[in-house]
């Protein structure tokens, strides 16, 4: 008996390494589990290279066909057909009461907190169409429940929701963002100039190349909904406290989303998509602040590629294949431009930038190393409030190259490794907080971790466990300061 395809595209003369792949993407996701695409193809080549991609992906190569020089290949799309989920009715909107004001050496997280394993499934279930929307939406807001209740027992003052409902600190805004797409690195393997060598480093990092997703523009970024405020809004009906949400920087997401091949076939060059990201980032930001985001926290981690990496590397950072760059002074210049763009009318005090050198293993030698001196003037000339850095690694440098920051902003100051599972002393966070005050002032600090305890769903740097008793940890350093200050505690 013949089967009928329930979508089929003509691939024409491309080959698996110049975008038939992402074409299949493109064409297979909106389909249900079990539903069958067409693929005609007048390439020869496909017909050894699409078994192999079927068999990384999952998805069942039912048939081959000839007719000429076109070939036919029927796929069967992964998973199991979901069953009907209704959902449920919709609450009404409550009133919006403004976000509480971030208090001086205030204690937070800087993002993400490990998932718990039942939800890591969930997601990959959702991603993979085996999981109805719906469903997963309701398994992350009891996961957000716990991590919130997490950080109120460790005694923290500005929660965040975990990033639970994310893949990644990143690429996530593939599954919010019109034109862009989630796609696992086994299709971007034919782009990367070493497929192998590309594979084996992250393998080396426990991250398999087929359990990668990354975001893909096939079209003009568009946002349509909202990136993050269904999870600032569930957020605030569990807790009190005032609320931060992280957003993938500007910079970052051009050079992440910037691949040549793909992205070019919207896109002119790296700067038009710049002027689309900065837009949906600078819209973003507006929503959250307006509907009661404590923090806007911009995440730039790659800023410490551009300055620690050696100049001929091209180095996969943090899990996710980065576009070129080019010199370090052009990259940071439009980094900044980029950064001043996307903040652009936002109440400064209110806006918060992350950086670190690394955050996808627990391993300290594979990650960047650097004092923050090359990017201190960058840091100057942007109007943001609130500084968010990683200093408790060697890694990262002393404080004082820092006291050139402009003396109205805070810095959010590293003081625990969340790396390492040793729970740091209370005086010796009181000690690095102290440094801190003698340089800032106590009104211009802030504590936080290095980075997020789990920036990948799949490769948390921590446990729950040991994340709470961090956060704990630094909260009761923060109150030993604050009495010293005169503070209330």
């Amino acid at each position: 008996m013949s089967i009928i395809a329930d979508a089929s595209f003509d691939g024409g003369t491309l080959d698996c390494g110049n975008g038939l792949l992402l074409l299949i993407r493109r064409h297979i996701d909106p389909l249900e589990p079990g539903q069958v695409l067409e693929v005609l193809s007048a390439e020869p080549s496909v017909e050894d290279d699409l078994p192999a991609w079927a068999r990384l992906t999952g998805n069942e190569l039912l048939s081959r066909t000839r007719t000429g020089d076109v070939r036919g290949y029927l796929i069967r799309k992964a998973g199991v057909p979901l069953p009907a989920v209704p959902a449920p009715p919709a609450p009404p909107a409550p009133a919006v009461p403004p976000a509480p004001a971030v208090q001086p050496l205030s204690v937070m997280g800087v993002g993400s907190w490990p998932r718990p394993p039942w939800l890591i499934r969930a997601l990959h279930d959702r991603l993979a169409g085996r999981l109805a929307e719906e469903e997963f939406q309701r398994d992350a807001d009891d996961a957000v429940r716990l991590a919130i209740a997490a950080q109120e027992r460790a005694g923290v003052d500005v929660v965040t929701d975990g990033e639970q409902r994310r893949d990644n600190y990143a690429s996530f805004v593939a599954t919010r963002l019109d034109n862009c797409q989630l796609v696992p690195v086994t299709d971007l393997l034919p782009y990367v100039t070493d497929p192998d060598r590309f594979a084996a480093g992250l393998r080396a990092l426990d991250v398999p190349a087929e359990k990668v997703r990354h975001p893909a523009v096939f079209g003009p970024l568009v946002r349509s909904k909202s990136l993050a405020g269904h999870e600032l809004a569930f957020a605030r009906t569990v807790t009190r406290r005032p609320v931060k949400v992280a957003l993938p920087g500007p910079y970052l997401l051009t050079r992440t989303m910037w691949l040549e091949c793909v992205s070019d076939k919207a896109y002119p060059d790296r700067e038009a998509l710049a002027r689309d990201v900065v837009a949906v980032l600078r819209a973003e930001a507006r929503h959250l602040l307006d509907t009661g985001a404590a923090l806007v926290q911009f995440d730039e981690p790659v800023l410490t590629e551009v300055v620690f990496a050696p100049p001929t590397a091209r180095r996969t950072f943090m899990c996710g294949a980065l576009g070129e760059r080019h010199e370090p002074e052009q990259e940071l210049a439009f980094a900044g431009a980029l950064i001043r763009a996307a903040v652009a009318d936002l109440p400064r005090e209110r806006v918060a930038l992350h950086v670190c050198r690394g955050n996808w293993s627990r391993d300290e030698a594979v990650a960047l190393a650097g004092p923050y001196t090359p990017l201190v003037p960058l840091f100057a000339g942007l109007p943001i409030g609130t500084f968010v850095l990683e200093l408790a690694t060697p890694r990262a440098g002393e404080l004082a190259p820092l006291s050139d920051l402009p003396a109205d902003c805070r810095i959010g100051v590293g003081v625990v490794n969340q790396k390492t599972d040793r729970i740091e002393t209370v005086e010796e966070i009181v000690a690095k907080g102290e440094a801190a005050v003698r340089l800032f002032g106590p009104e211009r600090v802030l504590l936080n971790p290095d980075c997020g305890f789990a920036t990948f769903a799949d490769s948390p740097v921590a446990a729950a466990e040991v994340a709470e008793a961090k956060l704990g940890a630094i909260a009761r350093a923060a109150g030993e300061l604050r009495k010293r200050y005169g503070f209330a505690v």
